[in-house]
């Protein structure tokens, strides 16, 4: 719409308008975080497993390979956390929030998740969906989780008029479901003394 085409009395029928279209935006992003979710889940579940990694990256093996990209997209995530509570003005103590943390809370988030990529690739490639006990099921359903909650997080960022609590919501599930891979497999990793840490 152009400058000056606005009267004062125009305001409330676009409002009107645009609260089912944020809905719905809202919905779709939801919705397509389930389908994601859905469908690694049974793809990974279904698909053969071929049980040999395809590479390692100049790690000894597939775990220390996936236990540290892992910990590194963690660490970068909680660059993520910290950016956006200075960024909303939710870090105590810290003030108003520099120019630069906006992009360094794209760019941690960007890093953070191509490093889960070869990880996740050999989870579902190599691995596949696994539930022989409960710690190996929370890390599969977590693994899933988090690209779900990535696929929602990103249309969400692109949706317009979102509510207020959407985004901080969406990015919370992306934090807590890498946390939860993390505590269900790199750390794991970590306090074995029978696997090479490199």
């Amino acid at each position: 719409m152009a400058l000056g085409t606005e009267s004062s009395g125009s305001n409330t029928a676009p409002d009107s308008t645009r609260a089912p279209s944020a809905g719905l935006g809202l919905a779709v992003a939801l919705l397509t975080g389930v389908a994601v979710t859905l469908a690694l889940a049974v793809y990974s579940k279904t698909h053969d497993p071929a049980r040999r990694p395809l590479f390692t990256l100049g790690f000894s093996g597939m775990l220390p390979m996936k236990a540290w990209l892992t910990t590194a997209a963690a660490v970068l995530l909680l660059v993520q956390l910290t950016t956006a509570l200075w960024m909303w003005g939710r870090l105590p103590g810290a003030g108003r929030a520099p120019g630069w943390t906006a992009p360094v809370h794209r760019w941690s988030g960007t890093v953070a998740f191509v490093l889960t990529l070869p990880v996740a690739f050999h989870c579902i490639w190599a691995l596949g969906f696994a539930s022989s006990d409960s710690r190996v099921l929370v890390h599969s359903l977590a693994g899933c989780v988090f690209y779900g909650a990535y696929a929602a997080k990103m249309l969400g960022l692109r949706t317009k008029k979102l509510p207020g609590w959407a985004l901080p919501v969406l990015g919370s599930a992306v934090l807590l479901s890498l946390v939860v891979l993390w505590l269900s497999a790199s750390l794991w990793f970590f306090t074995r003394t029978d696997i090479p840490k490199f």
